[in-house]
C-alpha cells in the first residue's frame, strides 16, 4: 500500500472538517413521536386486530444442531460451526448425494428463532451486533421492549400483546420447502389466536387474518406462499398452480428490501465466497453452493445483468445454465474448491468422483432455481382482499452489471445503479425494462398495491424512522380493503 502524502493527508483532514462543519450547520432533522402517534392503537387489543407475521430474510434465522445442540449460525465464538474447519464446513453445508432430490438432503440442523442480535468474538472480547432486534422490538414481537429504537420512543403494545409472531426458516433450503413450512405455521397460529379470542372475548371461530411483514429474501418465500400455498416445486415436474391458497387468511404484505428480480451479489458470493462482516470468517464458495435458496436469489439474465467482458453487447441471459457454470469454473464447478469438498465428503477419496457430486447438486440447484424464477416471475392478479407493499432503498449504489472474462471465469462489477447496496431498485420492483426498451411506467408482473423508497442500505431499512412510522400506520391505523368492524 501506498503512503499517504502530506499534501493529501492536509486534503483528506480539511474535507473531514469541512464535512463536519457543513453538518453541524446542516438542517435539524426532526424525528415523529412514534409513542405518541401509535401507543393507543397499539394497545388497543380487540379481535378485529390482524395478528402479525415477521419473516426475516437469508442469514436471518438462528441455526441448531438438533442432536449435538451447536448453534450453526447466530454466534461466532465460542463451540460454533467456524467454516475454516472441517466440521463447521460440514454442519453449515447442506448434504450432497447423486440422484437423490433437493428435498431429501437433509441433515439435523433446524431453525431456532429469529436472529435479534448476532454475537462475534473480537480479540477475544464478546462483541453484539444488532440484526433484526429494531423491527422485532417495533412490532413487539415475543414481547420486545427495546428502548434501542432511539429518538422516537418505543411502541408500547401494553401487557395484553399476543399477537405478533416471528417465523424462522432453514434459509438454506429451497424456498418452496420453506413455504410449505409457512403453511403449516399459518394453521397453527390461527387456531392458537382463534382460541384466545374466545377466552378473551368469548368469539368462537373467529375469522382470522393475518398481516406479514417480511425483509429481503422473507419477501420471496412470502410470494411463494400467497401465491401456491404449499405446493410443491420440482424442477423438471409440474409447474406449481396458482391457487393463492396461502392468502386464504392474510390481508396486508409489506416486503422490504426484497430482491424480486434477484441479486447480483448472490453470483459474486457462489463464485468467490463471502465474508459477511468483519471479525465473521469467509464461507467458500462450495459451501455456499450446496445451499439451492442462494442459487434463489440470482438475477435474471434477460435483464442483461452479465455480458462479455471483450465484447460487452453479448449478454449472458441464462444465469441457471448448468454447462455455463462448468465452463466458467464458478462455485462447486471451481477445481480450486476441491479441497473444501475433501472437507465436506470425507468419505470420497477420488477427487474426480467428488467433482462429479458437486457438479450433480450444483445442476440440482441452478435447476430449481431456475423454477423457482419462472413461478415468481409470471404475472397474476392480486386476489380479492390482499394488499401487497413494498418498501425499497433506492440511494445506495448497488451492483446492476458484471462482465465476466470467458477465459479465466473471472467476474468484475462493470456498473452500478440505484438500491439499497445489496438490492436495485428495479429488482425490488421486479421492473421488465431494465435491459430493454426504456418506457413511461413501471412494467412489473407484480401489482404493488403501493410503494414507498426509502434513503438507506439493505438492513438499514428495518431501522430507518420512516420505515418504523410507515409500517405502524399500515399495521394500525389505514383502513384495508377486507372490511374489518372497529
Amino acid at each position: 500500500m501506498r503512503p499517504v502524502s502530506a499534501t493529501r493527508r492536509s486534503l483528506l483532514l480539511t474535507a473531514v472538517c469541512l464535512h463536519t462543519i457543513v453538518a453541524a450547520c446542516a438542517r435539524t432533522v426532526r424525528l415523529p413521536d412514534l409513542g405518541g402517534l401509535y401507543n393507543a392503537a397499539a394497545q388497543r387489543h380487540e379481535p378485529w386486530r390482524n395478528p402479525v407475521i415477521v419473516i426475516p430474510g437469508i442469514l436471518g434465522s438462528r441455526l441448531r444442531d438438533g442432536e449435538t445442540h451447536r448453534l450453526v449460525w447466530g454466534a461466532f465464538s465460542g463451540d460454533y460451526a467456524d467454516p475454516r474447519r472441517a466440521d463447521g464446513a460440514r454442519q453449515i453445508s447442506l448434504p450432497m448425494r447423486p440422484g437423490a432430490p433437493l428435498s431429501e438432503l437433509r441433515d439435523t440442523v433446524h431453525p431456532d428463532g429469529a436472529l435479534d442480535r448476532l454475537r462475534v468474538s473480537v480479540f477475544g472480547l464478546p462483541v453484539t451486533l444488532e440484526a433484526y432486534v429494531n423491527i422485532l422490538a417495533v412490532l413487539g414481537v415475543g414481547g420486545y421492549r427495546d428502548e434501542t429504537l432511539g429518538r422516537s420512543g418505543a411502541i408500547d403494545y401494553g401487557n395484553e400483546h399476543f399477537t405478533c409472531f416471528q417465523f424462522d426458516y432453514d434459509w438454506r433450503r429451497d424456498l418452496a420447502e420453506s413455504a410449505r413450512r409457512l403453511e403449516e405455521f399459518v394453521r397453527d397460529k390461527r387456531a392458537y389466536v382463534q382460541a384466545e379470542l374466545e377466552k378473551r372475548y368469548g368469539i368462537k371461530d373467529a375469522d382470522v387474518h393475518f398481516d406479514i411483514v417480511a425483509h429481503s429474501m422473507g419477501g420471496l418465500l412470502t410470494r411463494y406462499f400467497l401465491r401456491y400455498g404449499g405446493q410443491a416445486l420440482t424442477a423438471g415436474g409440474p409447474e406449481p398452480v396458482t391457487t393463492w391458497d396461502g392468502a386464504r387468511y392474510v390481508d396486508r404484505v409489506i416486503l422490504i428490501g426484497t430482491p424480486n428480480a434477484g441479486s447480483l451479489d448472490a453470483l459474486f458470493e457462489l463464485i468467490e465466497g463471502d465474508k459477511l462482516g468483519p471479525f465473521i470468517p469467509r464461507y467458500p464458495p462450495a459451501v455456499l453452493g450446496t445451499m439451492p435458496a442462494v442459487y434463489e436469489l440470482l438475477p435474471r439474465g434477460r435483464h442483461r445483468v452479465l455480458v462479455d467482458a471483450s465484447d460487452p453487447e453479448h449478454a449472458y441471459e441464462d444465469l441457471y445454465d448448468p454447462a455455463l457454470w462448468e465452463r466458467m469454473r464458478w462455485g462447486l464447478a471451481d477445481p480450486r474448491q476441491d479441497r473444501v469438498l475433501r472437507q465436506l465428503l470425507p468419505e470420497v477419496e477420488d477427487a474426480a468422483e467428488r467433482r462429479r457430486i458437486a457438479l450433480d447438486h450444483q445442476r440440482k440447484c441452478l435447476d430449481q432455481a431456475r423454477a423457482m424464477a419462472r413461478a415468481l416471475d409470471a404475472p397474476a392478479a392480486l386476489p380479492a382482499g390482499l394488499e401487497l407493499f413494498l418498501i425499497a432503498g433506492d440511494s445506495t449504489p448497488t451492483r446492476a452489471q458484471a462482465a465476466v472474462d470467458a477465459s479465466t471465469g473471472a467476474v468484475r462489477v462493470l456498473r452500478t445503479a440505484p438500491g439499497d447496496g445489496t438490492v436495485l431498485r428495479s429488482s425490488a420492483l421486479l421492473d421488465e425494462r431494465v435491459g430493454h426498451v426504456w418506457q413511461a411506467g413501471v412494467a412489473s408482473p407484480i401489482p404493488w398495491t403501493r410503494v414507498l423508497f426509502l434513503f438507506t442500505d439493505h438492513l438499514g431499512l428495518t431501522r430507518d424512522p420512516a420505515f418504523v412510522d410507515n409500517a405502524l400506520y399500515l399495521l394500525l391505523e389505514d383502513a384495508r380493503r377486507r372490511g374489518v368492524e372497529r
